[in-house]
């Protein structure tokens, strides 16, 4: 099959195609990067006019005239491109919105790659209409936007999230599912959201590259390391404010037991040399299933911080730990490191039951199998 894959969430997409390469399929990536992490793509969209003085006149033009030229840019590079985006069996987006442009924007370039190309599928990785709706009618016992609910943040500061919720995000994804064969979950916090909707079709696991990220045995030294990688962007969606509050109290209590590692906003390759010293890594509270990030590091036999609810611990029956629930309250947090500081020979049994779980649940060819019979069977 031929692929083209429409914009990149955490090396979501670098993973399937690594995947999908390997099981004998033609793919192409075409995305602007994720932002400051810069992932790879076979087509690097560029976002321009993002600081300095350009940035102030984008500012200006879009508070008065609502024209966007970083919009207009990434959508203009789009189709320079239009000769290697046509007649491909399979077109994939990550989001609803897979460029992060203006939804007017994003509809001119689905509609190209709907007419140009055989199938058209979406993913739910990250917050869309569907999820961040089902967050906001508080239908989960905690969600990403419980900062709003009490009252830490507001809506501003939550925009990533809640601009799914205006009208214009949401004529977009009513557009984006009229176009769509259908509607694929990468975990459990996308797919409950999804549950019963007529173009869902299943929940297929993210893929993780097994070959390239290599076990790495425990071997601490005197000091347990714990990491914690800020996004600053989503620190309070994520609850990195219960995890660093957490850590202060650990590194009170236990300094000559724990030594700590903070890092805010670094581009993946320098994230990834950071935390690979780690014995523990924080990743998420406010999620119930595992987000990217924490399945990579899992693969690295990390004890991973991170969403391992009822609900994740039934769907894969799960009857040992393979990472730590963490849960938005800073006395269990504090509580589970605890009990890893005082008793550390935990940390190499989770270590090798969390590498084992991504084998068995989330290896990137089984996965890609798994993409390419749902695409072929809808």
């Amino acid at each position: 099959m031929k692929i083209l894959l429409v914009g990149e969430y955490s090396r979501l997409h670098n993973s399937l195609k690594e995947g999908l390469e390997v099981i004998g399929h033609q793919v192409c990536i075409i995305s602007t990067g994720d932002y400051f992490k810069n992932y790879p793509a076979d087509i690097k969209l560029i976002r321009k006019f993002n600081s300095g003085l350009l940035k102030k006149i984008k500012v200006g033009l879009y508070k008065f005239f609502n024209i966007d030229i970083s919009s207009i840019s990434i959508k203009n590079q789009f189709f320079n491109h239009k000769n290697r985006l046509k007649n491909y069996d399979v077109v994939q987006l990550i989001n609803e919105s897979p460029l992060g442009i203006l939804p007017r924007h994003e509809k001119q370039i689905i509609r190209f790659l709907k007419e140009h190309n055989k199938k058209l599928f979406l993913l739910s990785c990250g917050a869309d209409y569907i999820n961040v709706k089902y967050a906001y009618d508080k239908k989960l016992r905690y969600s990403i936007l419980d900062p709003l609910f009490n009252k830490k943040s507001n809506k501003k500061n939550l925009y990533a999230a809640l601009k799914y919720l205006t009208p214009d995000f949401k004529d977009l994804h009513e557009f984006v599912y009229k176009n769509i064969e259908g509607v694929i979950a990468s975990d459990l916090d996308y797919h409950i959201p999804l549950e019963n909707h007529s173009k869902y079709l299943r929940m297929i696991p993210n893929p993780i590259n097994t070959v390239t990220l290599e076990y790495q045995k425990n071997n601490r030294n005197s000091k347990i390391i714990i990491f914690l990688g800020i996004n600053r962007s989503n620190y309070l969606k994520k609850g990195g404010d219960f995890f660093e509050k957490a850590l202060q109290i650990i590194k009170e209590k236990y300094p000559d037991k724990v030594q700590i590692e903070i890092v805010e906003n670094l581009p993946y390759n320098q994230y990834i040399k950071v935390y690979n010293k780690a014995d523990i890594v924080l990743d998420q509270v406010l999620s119930y299933d595992q987000g990217y990030n924490a399945l990579e590091a899992m693969a690295k036999g990390k004890v991973v911080f991170t969403g391992v609810e009822k609900e994740v611990v039934s769907h894969y029956k799960l009857n040992n730990t393979v990472a730590i629930n963490a849960i938005p309250d800073v006395n269990d947090i504090v509580e589970k490191l605890n009990n890893l500081i005082l008793f550390p020979e935990q940390i190499p049994l989770i270590s090798k039951n969390a590498r084992s779980f991504i084998e068995q649940e989330h290896e990137y060819s089984k996965i890609a199998k798994q993409y390419v019979t749902c695409w072929k069977n809808n």
